[in-house]
């Protein structure tokens, strides 16, 4: 696979932010910012063993939006225009589990210690808080794990963990094991975000209850050897449904989970799921078509019917360097001792 290439990071980014979306490559700064995307940014930044000096900067920049977007209850605002003017109050949608994730992510990260302390700051403000969504609490959750296997004494983070744990227990019960009655969107960072909670609980049921759950969504996207994840629209959980659009989120989310699997069981299978996942990416999807692109380091925004949808925004982009950079680090590694 190519190298861990971020120069369209790197175009898509400014001395404000991440610019969310793109016209092929051009990013398109009429339709500004979003905290669910710098805070993606955050988590492949901290993730880099050896980050460069351009690298770390870019971090601090994104650390800054996350702060700034934060409000005084631990809530996020997710929308700034390229005027510098928020459009929307705060609130515990995604991008508060985001926001928590890449906060976590730069606490256990590589970068320096004024930005490990400023995210443990802005962490500890917002971990007091509940969503009442269950993906937000996922994501919260993936942060929370970062941190407490950081910091062990953090209370807050502890209870947040137990928190997501049960909220996943009050969820649908009887027939398929996932927890809901519909697949929808970045499905695997449920059982990714059980993982991660049960490695820094301690927890060995809920880890086997996360790999439960992968295998039954890694299963239920496998065509041919190649995963064909839900459209999305989504799909009921009796009858999983394949199709278009196929998004990256869903993909980079199996490889992170699965990773995370292999990183604590050890067993071969999880590892070769990493490899189907960043396949993906490469070309072993239902249409046979690479989506990604190696003349500019963007990926695409998605698997269509007619073919990849050729923007490079950022989500997408981050999806496909999230999964590279798992290939070229083997996984996820401990954090930062």
């Amino acid at each position: 696979m190519p190298e861990v290439d971020f120069s369209h990071l790197f175009r898509l980014s400014d001395d404000t932010g991440l610019l969310e979306h793109a016209r092929g490559a051009v990013p398109r700064r009429e339709h500004g910012y979003c905290l669910d995307d710098v805070a993606r940014g955050l988590v492949l930044l901290a993730r880099e063993l050896d980050p460069t000096g351009d690298q770390v900067r870019l971090a601090g920049t994104y650390l800054g939006f996350v702060a700034h977007a934060q409000v005084s209850d631990g809530s996020f605002r997710n929308r700034l225009s390229y005027d510098r003017r928020w459009t929307d109050d705060g609130g515990m949608g995604d991008w508060w589990g985001r926001a928590m994730w890449g906060l976590g992510s730069v606490v256990a990260g590589s970068g320096p210690a004024w930005q490990r302390t400023e995210g443990l700051d802005h962490f500890s403000l917002g971990c007091p808080r509940r969503s009442p969504w269950l993906r937000s609490m996922a994501y919260a959750a993936l942060g929370a794990a970062q941190v407490l296997m950081s910091v062990p004494d953090h209370d807050g983070a502890r209870e947040l963990l137990v928190d997501f744990v049960s909220q996943v227990g009050r969820c649908r019960a009887g027939g398929p094991p996932w927890p809901e009655d519909r697949l929808s969107y970045a499905n695997a960072r449920i059982p990714d975000a059980l993982l991660a909670s049960g490695a820094a609980l301690g927890d060995s049921d809920v880890v086997r209850r996360g790999t439960d759950l992968l295998d039954w969504l890694v299963e239920a996207q496998m065509v041919d050897g190649h995963l064909s994840p839900v459209p999305s629209g989504g799909s009921s959980v009796a009858t999983v449904q394949r199709g278009f659009d196929q998004q990256p989120i869903e993909v980079t989310a199996v490889a992170d989970a699965a990773a995370r699997a292999f990183a604590l069981t050890g067993q071969v299978h999880w590892r070769d799921t990493l490899a189907v996942a960043a396949g993906w990416f490469e070309g072993a999807n239902d249409l046979g078509t690479p989506m990604h692109d190696p003349a500019t380091g963007g990926g695409f925004d998605g698997l269509t019917v007619g073919g990849p949808n050729l923007n490079q925004g950022a989500e997408s982009t981050i999806a496909w360097l999230l999964t590279r950079q798992l290939v070229a680090v083997g996984g996820h590694r401990r954090p930062r001792s």
